[in-house]
């Protein structure tokens, strides 16, 4: 019996390749930057399933160039916004992502980089190199407080909790502004809206998926709220922040510093503005990037993808409701 044929769109780690190499006849694109556009839609033709990372748009395009027998996408990721799941669903494909695991990295990297702005560490070390260092003096790179203050967390799902359970060790006030989240009553977290946050966070730090309604959520009118002496961090999504009202926001001072785990778009091309400020801490999506968080995301990419194969639920899907559909379908066909 011949194995499915599964499309790989980048090298995973091997506790997850090993797998899919283990059970599938495997298309693997080894380079380390993703495919482009033509060569998506070309070796998806005829797969059986797709193993893709949030770099790669998977449209109703790239689904039809896959063709009908098109079985599941498995995202390495936890957010899934760079696949038209609608579009997926509306085919009886599940899609699956990676929840859960990566939520103690992402909240260790959002405190470092809270500390380190607020600290001016980045800007500090450059200052040594540079050779600018010639004494102690009282009014050298001054930052700001982290011990006390003001925690403001957008978006209070598993990684916003994770990281109010840090800021508790800081003794910091925490705020947080959800709808629909359901707080932990043992996290001393007040909910508040969204203005409220901004006027009074020392901190704002975002764990917000992107949607519509999340898209440049942090503009010129939100910076607008925060105090001078305000911390930004992003370690959700680029486009939750608008990047040419945050350049402005650094340039005039009007917030006193942001740290990027992401950005709009990525990679951040290098004659973008925002390099240019000494206030901007940016990194390469990183979040997630610690060994036993990844080892984990690709065993569980894997899983979903080798669940779609065999017929059964993915055990972390994204459109549950796709099984009813099947099953619909499966009845009409009997």
């Amino acid at each position: 019996m011949s194995k499915p044929k599964v499309f790989v769109t980048r090298l995973i780690l091997d506790s997850g390749l090993r797998l899919v190499q283990d059970f599938c006849d495997v298309d693997l694109w080894a380079d380390e930057l993703p495919p482009p556009r033509e060569a998506l839609l070309k070796r998806v033709r005829g797969v059986d399933g797709l193993l893709c990372l949030l770099t790669d748009q998977i449209d109703a395009e790239v689904m039809d160039a896959a063709g009908p027998q098109l079985k599941v996408i498995s995202n390495h990721a936890v957010g899934y916004d760079n696949i038209n799941v609608a579009e997926a669903t509306a085919r009886c494909i599940p899609v699956g992502n990676t929840p859960g695991i990566l939520t103690d990295a992402t909240a260790d990297l959002t405190f470092a980089l809270l500390l380190a702005a607020a600290r001016r560490v980045v800007e500090a070390e450059r200052f040594v190199r540079q050779g600018k260092w010639k004494t102690w003096g009282p009014a050298l790179l001054l930052g700001m407080d982290v011990s006390g203050a003001t925690l403001g967390i957008v978006g209070y799902g598993r990684i916003g909790q994770a990281v109010a359970r840090r800021a508790v060790g800081f003794g910091m006030r925490i705020l947080y502004y959800d709808p629909a989240a359901v707080p932990p009553a043992s996290l001393p977290a007040q909910p508040v809206d969204f203005e409220t946050l901004l006027r009074e966070s020392d901190f704002v730090s975002l764990h917000t998926p992107l949607t519509s309604q999340t898209y440049h959520l942090i503009n010129a009118d939100s910076l607008a709220l925060m105090k001078p002496t305000a911390v930004l961090i992003n370690t959700a999504r680029g486009p939750v922040v608008d990047p040419q009202a945050l350049y402005m926001a650094l340039k005039t001072r009007r917030i006193f510093a942001a740290a990027l785990d992401v950005t709009d778009p990525e990679p951040l091309p290098m004659d973008s503005p925002l390099l240019e400020l000494d206030n901007l801490i940016i990194l390469p999506h990183i979040a997630s990037a610690s060994r036993s968080s990844r080892e984990q995301m690709s065993r569980m990419a894997a899983e979903n993808l080798l669940a779609g194969l065999r017929g059964e639920r993915l055990p972390n899907c994204v459109n549950p409701e796709v099984y009813e559909k099947l099953k619909v379908t499966r009845a009409s066909n009997a």
